[in-house]
């Protein structure tokens, strides 16, 4: 996976108010958010059209309670692999994105493990099927070493904006 490098758009300030906005809450409305902005509707509009088409807007989700789903751990799993061949590295990530659990996942430096994952699971007997069953029968995997959230001090998705 190539990091993206393209160029952001520039944004004023108008447009990070847009966007604050829209990550506080994604189902703002385009009048709301006009308002709030000091634009017009169809301004509005236009501009967040355009960070859509710029790809500072990926997309549009709704955040579930992780606990009322019954989801009640988080595990941080660093994976070390035996080889860094690009070969292993795509296998291992092809069947990782296969896994629900895995909410995300990423190629690290700076430790002996190769890869962190965030996983979420119901419980420990689920984690060890999951770790046991699936995670260490991939290809190429030699290490697991897993840490568990035991409370989340600070649990937002927003970016900040305010230095840009």
């Amino acid at each position: 996976m190539v990091a993206n490098t393209q160029r952001s758009p520039r944004l004023d300030r108008i447009d990070k108010r847009i966007l604050g906005l829209m990550q506080a809450n994604g189902r703002i409305s385009n009048l709301e958010l006009a308002e709030k902005v000091g634009l017009s509707p169809t301004p509005c509009a236009r501009r967040v059209k355009r960070l859509e088409e710029s790809g500072l807007i990926k997309r549009h989700v709704t955040l579930l309670d992780q606990a009322r789903l019954g989801l009640n751990i988080t595990a941080m799993i660093s994976i070390s692999m035996d080889r860094h061949t690009p070969e292993r590295f795509d296998n291992f990530e092809q069947q990782v994105r296969k896994f629900p659990e895995v909410i995300e996942c990423s190629i690290v430096t700076g430790q002996s493990a190769d890869y962190l994952l965030k996983a979420v699971l119901p419980d420990m007997t689920y984690y060890e099927e999951f770790l046991l069953g699936r995670l260490t029968r991939i290809a190429g995997v030699t290490g697991v070493h897993s840490s568990f959230v035991l409370r989340k001090v600070i649990d937002r998705t927003d970016l900040p904006l305010d230095r840009l």
